[in-house]
């Protein structure tokens, strides 16, 4: 592999830049994911943890699977890049010629994909929930029936959102998942309990056209210029053709991985799979409102940076990006740790779903939370070297996190069930994290890794006090208030949250962490309107 030489250019005010975009939409990503709580909590509330939550969860595999493999991974691994690059030299006719071809050959394959997956469900269930059978299977065949033309406007709206990030804006595409999960709400919420389960599977497809459709306006207002075109031989799409080669074959690894563990939940006691989802869910709320949030704002700078070859930006940017999602996803990890029992009772515990359910969901939880920092710094690694337009590296790095995934899970299961799944996949993620974070070094011949080095120390360190304050006041409060009902397990958390969060940023601020400046002054006051 070839290095990438420093420039020696001066310091630009990317960094600043990347804050700013991360801060303007973590809002709107937060209240998303609020949302998704919201959302599993109705089901929950409404069904229970139990076989007929297992299938509408093993009823989205299928076209998530057609969704990934067609589109999540081209956007990110060959149309933002190639978009991005022509927008970044002034080229936007050719952009425009090139955007409308990807997005006209993307809607055939998945409308082509759905009637596939339509005509065929029956056979296809099996390979992703292999032991069920009888009822539970036939509901599964029918709520991924409803499902599968979702996929056509999720597509939509991803292909939009690539469209938005190259310009970069990324407030519309945020606000479309708001939307989404506000559709999934009312839809079950009001008909589940006329029409079962299926409710929120109508509530899936109307959540997707929502998503799309808002996003519409700002496309619009940027310019589209869309045309009935298909170009296949420009020069820009077969580069995009050419980088999508690695992402399809990438993207397959990880969706054949969760294929792989909920094969294996489903030979486990009902409810394993609500279980894994419900506390996976929770582990993606720091992942989705910071770790994504900064990984979707500094990609298009990283596109650029390398466009016109200004390496010291691209390496600060990349630290910055880095550093700022340890920084927030370590002590979010502690904190969910301490309180995890509370926080599933205040989210999911009422009506059918017990506290017997509550404690499954915070054990698989806890195991999760153990490799959140390398998830979180996950969403951003694999980027580099899409931008760089090397996407066979991450497939490499997929491949070897593939089997030793599959590996461990088939060891762990055996002796924790559930928990050992969760486990597995932290630890495959840490060694994830280590193989990017080497290759990363490799290729720019520098990470800022002494900086890194030393956030990471501080984080640590800051975040043992916070957790160890936390522990203190959750036995304080259990004696002040009453813990076995909504009210005092609420208070419990205000309490313990808002002090933890005060003791971390008081500690990284006498630590003088760049981090806790940056977040300080940039994210909260974005929040704030200031």
């Amino acid at each position: 592999m070839n290095h990438i030489d420093n420039d020696g250019s001066p310091p630009s005010r990317g960094g600043q830049r990347i804050a700013k975009a991360a801060g303007s939409i973590m809002l709107a990503m937060l209240i998303s994911r609020l949302l998704g709580f919201v959302r599993e909590a109705v089901i929950g509330a409404k069904f229970g943890q139990n076989a007929v939550t297992d299938s509408y969860i093993a009823a989205f595999a299928l076209p998530d699977f057609l969704y990934f493999l067609l589109v999540g991974g081209a956007l990110s691994t060959a149309f933002i890049p190639v978009f991005s690059s022509y927008v970044a030299t002034d080229k936007e006719d050719d952009g425009w010629i090139v955007a409308s071809t990807f997005i006209n050959a993307m809607l055939l394959l998945l409308t082509l994909g759905i009637i596939i997956g339509e005509i065929f469900t029956p056979q296809l269930i099996p390979l992703v929930a292999y032991d069920f059978e009888g009822e539970t299977l036939e509901r599964t065949i029918f709520l991924t029936r409803i499902m599968f033309p979702s996929v056509l406007f999720t597509g939509l709206a991803g292909l939009a959102m690539g469209v938005l990030n190259s310009f970069q804006h990324f407030l519309m595409p945020s606000i479309g998942a708001i939307l989404y999960n506000v559709v999934i709400i009312l839809c079950g919420y009001f008909f589940s309990d006329t029409f079962g389960i299926a409710a929120f599977s109508v509530g899936v497809v109307l959540g997707a056209i929502a998503n799309f459709l808002v996003q519409v306006p700002m496309l619009l207002r940027i310019g589209l210029r869309y045309q009935l075109v298909m170009r296949l031989d420009h020069p820009g799409v077969r580069q995009i053709a050419t980088l999508m080669g690695p992402a399809l074959l990438g993207l397959s690894i990880g969706q054949v991985q969760d294929i792989i563990n909920q094969n294996l939940a489903s030979a486990l006691e009902p409810g394993s799979i609500t279980a894994l989802r419900f506390a996976n869910r929770l582990m993606q709320l720091p992942l989705g409102v910071f770790a994504i949030a900064i990984s979707v704002a500094v990609f298009p700078s990283l596109t650029s940076a390398a466009a016109r070859r200004e390496w010291t930006d691209f390496r600060r940017n990349l630290s910055l990006g880095l550093r700022t999602v340890i920084y927030i996803t370590v002590p979010a990890a502690v904190g969910m740790a301490t309180l995890r029992v509370p926080i599933v009772q205040v989210l999911f515990e009422r009506d059918k779903f017990d506290h017997g359910a509550t404690l499954a969901t915070a054990s698989v939880l806890l195991f999760f939370l153990i490799g959140l920092f390398a998830q979180g710094a996950n969403q951003l690694l694999p980027r580099v070297f899409y931008a760089l337009q090397r996407p066979s590296i991450p497939v490499r790095v997929s491949l070897i996190v593939l089997v030793l995934n599959t590996a461990l899970s088939l060891v762990l299961i055996r002796y924790w069930g559930a928990e050992g799944l969760a486990m597995a996949f932290s630890l495959s993620a840490v060694v994830a994290f280590a193989i990017f974070l080497l290759l990363a070094r490799r290729a720019l011949r520098s990470i800022d890794g002494g900086r890194l080095l030393a956030s990471l120390l501080k984080t640590l360190v800051a975040s043992a006090i916070m957790g160890g304050v936390i522990r203190a006041l959750q036995g304080f409060m259990a004696v002040m208030v009453d813990i076995t009902v909504l009210t005092g397990q609420l208070i419990l958390l205000t309490v313990t949250i808002s002090a933890g969060a005060g003791v971390y940023a008081l500690v990284t601020y006498f630590m003088k962490m760049e981090e806790a400046d940056m977040v300080a002054r940039t994210f909260l006051g974005r929040f704030m309107g200031r």
